[in-house]
């Protein structure tokens, strides 16, 4: 039949293609390619194209250790091992996940204060020590956290201190100075260029959100200088609000929120650890868990994931008081938070990466003190740091509430049963210490003739009630093996504190020029009558502002 005959020329007799056309047919072929795939090169842009692919669905955790350096975690692992009775190769969660350091100086000095040094993180820049989310020439700069809300991704901020405090602050918010925390706190509820752009805020700080009320129902230690009630107008836009020990219960652990959540537990900063009543306060393990779980429950049908930032705020503050009883008890309730969150991470289908740093070293802090004129013992004690049942801090603040309240003749008694006794478990006292406390002329010098009880007798030193410029130590982890590659590549070794920023944003794919453009116009310098309040310009902690 007609359909059966084969075509003449191209097979041989016994069926087979000829290889003389063969292989013309081939260099054709090959010729074709070259010209085509050369005209593909030039009119196809093979990594716009692979834009337009769906992204995976990415979460981003960051944790902050204010305060802590390299000593602080030598400290509160020793203190561990000894109090727990474990083994000297028992370590923290932290030691499991370093990967390198960070260099920490602001644009203006080598010391540099929380402020510039979240503005490093948020921003990726350097900026002045004072500044809140603005660049070195005051303008404002695009943070971590907008463009990541301007990329549809869910956003949030826990922390221990004051959630208008420096470091929430500088991925929230843009203030030419850290005091401006009633400003701060209206950027974070959305009044700016951006409009809202936290979904989430776990802390303390509520005396920012509203006014001087003793019968108002939020507290009776408001401080909000134009008479707004913040807290008030946040419930009428949407906001659920919880302001209590037994209204954050009442969100189950993350399952009963409605975003956007504003939790403010404390009029000011939330108690150390050491003083922390559960069924008072939330702990940072709480708080963190809490928030992942609210902000996963509300993306799980979304093709975007979240950025978190956790804050353990109180190492800081437990440095620059000098008191290591506080301090080690700070730093591993950190560590608890941060093992929590890495066991939800390990689990979790959506593409994780979690960075942990600090943004300085506070109170210089050395594990070794020369106590005697003679050559100095190779020791220290943690039992002395174990017996102290509550911090300087609270200490100071009971003893003030007594001398308002009780004869002169009972303050002798008072100092060495309830403060010397009781509070540090100090026996071996003299008069002199007795005198120091009753003869201190403000509330900053107890704290620090109770913490030096403390450190003196755990042959624990201090350089500084300030910063230090020391490195600090950077921890990370990704559940996804090519995540946890480049990261390693990108953030291993020695780095400058912006590096650790630029990394995340890569990670977002946050331009942050766009982001910078959209809120330059917003308002960020203090009212003149506020900058000539701050005679010599300065944080709570007395150090120096430009």
């Amino acid at each position: 039949m007609a359909l059966s005959k084969k075509p003449e020329g191209f097979l041989s007799r016994n069926g087979k293609p000829k290889l003389r056309i063969l292989l013309s047919a081939l260099l054709v072929v090959v010729a074709l390619v070259n010209v085509f795939s050369e005209q593909l090169a030039v009119s196809f842009n093979f990594e716009s194209f692979w834009s337009f692919r769906k992204a995976p669905k990415k979460n981003v955790i960051f944790f902050v250790t204010d305060g802590m350096g390299p000593a602080s975690l030598s400290l509160s692992r020793s203190f561990k091992q000894y109090t727990q009775d474990l083994p000297i190769d028992d370590v923290l969660t932290l030691d499991d996940h370093f990967i390198g350091s960070s260099r920490t100086r602001s644009s203006d000095s080598l010391i540099t204060d929380s402020a510039a040094g979240a503005t490093a993180f948020s921003c990726g820049l350097k900026s002045y020590n004072g500044a809140i989310g603005v660049d070195s020439d005051k303008n404002p700069c695009g943070t971590l956290l907008e463009g990541a809300k301007l990329q549809g991704y869910l956003t949030g901020l826990v922390v221990t201190t004051r959630i208008t405090d420096a470091t929430p602050a500088a991925f929230s918010a843009h203030a030419d100075y850290r005091f401006q925390e009633d400003l701060i706190a209206l950027h974070q509820l959305g009044e700016y260029p951006l409009g809202r752009s936290v979904d989430l805020m776990l802390g303390g700080g509520r005396t920012h959100f509203y006014p001087p009320d003793a019968n108002s129902k939020y507290g009776s230690h408001g401080s909000r200088a134009d008479g707004r009630n913040l807290i008030k107008e946040a419930q009428e836009d949407g906001w659920q609000y919880a302001g209590s020990r037994e209204e954050f219960d009442q969100l189950q652990n993350g399952h009963n929120v409605s975003l956007p959540l504003l939790g403010l537990f404390a009029d000011n900063d939330i108690p150390f650890d050491i003083d922390r009543k559960d069924d008072e306060y939330p702990s940072l393990e709480e708080e963190a868990m809490t928030a992942i779980n609210a902000l996963t429950k509300a993306t799980e049908d979304s093709d975007k994931g979240f950025f978190l930032m956790i804050e353990g705020s109180r190492i800081d503050h437990a440095g620059h008081q000098n008191d290591p009883a506080a301090q080690a008890r700070e730093v591993l309730a950190f560590d608890r938070a941060f093992k929590a969150v890495i066991e939800y991470v390990e689990n979790s289908d959506t593409e994780t990466i979690i960075i942990s740093t600090s943004d300085h070293e506070t109170g210089g802090l050395t594990i070794g003190r020369q106590v005697t004129p003679q050559y100095p013992e190779y020791i220290w004690f943690p039992r002395i740091l174990e017996q102290a049942n509550h911090s300087g801090e609270y200490l100071t603040s009971k003893f003030l509430a007594f001398k308002d309240s009780a004869s002169k003749k009972d303050e002798r008694s008072f100092v060495k049963e309830e403060l010397f006794e009781k509070g540090l478990s100090i026996k071996d006292y003299t008069e002199d210490d007795v005198d120091a406390i009753i003869s201190a002329p403000d509330s900053g010098r107890i704290k620090d003739k109770l913490n030096d009880m403390v450190s003196f007798r755990a042959e624990i030193g201090w350089t500084t009630h300030g910063h230090s410029a020391v490195d600090v130590n950077i921890y990370a982890y990704a559940n996804k093996e090519s995540t946890w590659k480049t990261l390693l590549h990108k953030l291993q070794g020695n780095h400058e504190n912006t590096e650790i920023g630029q990394f995340m944003a890569d990670f977002l794919e946050i331009d942050f020029a766009e982001v910078t453009e959209k809120v330059r116009d917003t308002k960020h310098s203090p009212k003149p009558a506020d900058v000539s309040a701050q005679s010599d310009l300065h944080d709570e902690y007395y150090h120096k502002l430009n």
